[in-house]
């Protein structure tokens, strides 16, 4: 066989296999937007959540070893609305820094990890409506940090991939910051004085500090006041669609409140009103 055949031939062959990936790839994106679309949840008979393991009182592992708080509570409801039954869950337990990613690989259906709504996070997933309301919060021992300007040659603990960790990062850089990737680090880190103070969810920091009252918040409110909810992964719409109008029935049926009471009200008391909290 000749030069010129061989080249013909293997020409031929690069076209073939071109066009071969082509389609796979092809084939592979339209299983990857169709995975986690509302009839196949359906037909799959399950509901898969990426939910927080050790952040009480939202979302944690509690001493029966199931998954526990005011995230989870929701997200029964929302099983028990779309497939008839509120076991019909399974939880994933995520970092906040992967996130975005579980929705991404279609590792779970819905992300209700505590998921604050930004214009950043807006641009690579979908958000539902809210069902809660936040602001950043700083907590130090005693509560002696009460402006950001004390946090100068100091150390500031947060979680990676949080609100806190975007906010601090763009807004004041040269505050040293100690990251870490779960909140049971995050809050030793604190405890054991490897941070002068530590900033998160200011929902999260008064619970917090409810348990550990050698700690307090000094800074109760930081930056502009967000919104939590439910997050699908980008142009997912049917499931979006559902899900905007199951939290709209909820919040107009004060679910919201109910389970408010039954997760949030015992570690805040009194100090806080439902309605400063969950719509």
């Amino acid at each position: 066989m000749n030069t010129k055949m061989w080249r013909v031939i293997l020409a031929n062959f690069s076209i073939m296999l071109a066009l071969f990936l082509g389609a796979c790839s092809d084939s592979n994106k339209g299983e990857s937007s169709a995975q986690n679309g509302l009839e196949v949840i359906k037909n799959r008979g399950t509901l898969i959540v990426g939910v927080f393991g050790d952040k009480p009182p939202f979302g944690y592992i509690n001493t029966q070893g199931e998954n526990a708080g005011f995230d989870i509570v929701i997200a029964k409801r929302i099983a028990k609305d779309l497939l008839g039954d509120e076991n019909k869950i399974q939880f994933i337990s995520v970092e906040a820094a992967n996130r975005v990613e579980f929705l991404r690989s279609n590792k779970v259906d819905i992300i209700m990890a505590n998921f604050t709504k930004t214009p950043q996070r807006e641009e690579v997933v979908d958000f539902a409506k809210p069902y809660m309301k936040v602001a950043l919060g700083v907590v130090s021992k005693d509560g002696t940090i009460t402006d950001i300007a004390q946090l100068q040659d100091k150390t500031l603990l947060v979680n990676k991939g949080t609100t806190a960790d975007f906010y601090f990062t763009k807004n004041y850089p040269n505050i040293k910051l100690l990251k870490f990737e779960q909140n049971t680090e995050t809050f030793a880190a604190l405890k054991d004085g490897r941070g002068d103070a530590l900033a998160h969810d200011n929902t999260l920091l008064f619970a917090w500090a409810k348990e550990n009252p050698e700690f307090s918040v000094g800074i109760k409110e930081l930056g502009d006041s967000d919104v939590i909810a439910p997050a699908v992964k980008k142009g997912n719409t049917e499931l979006l669609e559902w899900l905007n109008q199951e939290i709209q029935t909820l919040t107009e049926e004060k679910f919201l409140f109910e389970a408010y009471e039954q997760t949030l009200a015992p570690i805040y008391g009194s100090d806080i009103q439902p309605s400063d909290v969950v719509f």
